[in-house]
């Protein structure tokens, strides 16, 4: 099957691929990566906490990790002191 790469960037899925996914409605997102000059598709689904604490562990990323990142998003911002 082919999927045609139009002049946005956006590809349209063959409908038979989606069918075996259990149909358009069920998947929306793609997780995308590349495997040498592959691209590789793999179903997402939003909304699950579960999913994105597997994802943060399998990238070694601890409890401890975020809140030190948000603390870090959530500081004060500085002024320069003016010359």
């Amino acid at each position: 099957m082919l999927a045609k790469l139009t002049s946005k960037n956006q590809v349209t899925l063959p409908k038979r691929v989606l069918e075996k996914l259990g149909g358009s409605a069920a998947v929306t997102y793609f997780e995308v990566q590349t495997d040498g000059g592959r691209i590789i598709l793999t179903p997402a689904h939003l909304g699950s906490a579960n999913a994105v604490r597997d994802k943060l562990a399998r990238l070694g990323i601890k409890a401890a990790d975020v809140a030190d990142a948000v603390a870090w998003a959530r500081r004060p911002k500085r002024r320069r002191a003016r010359s």
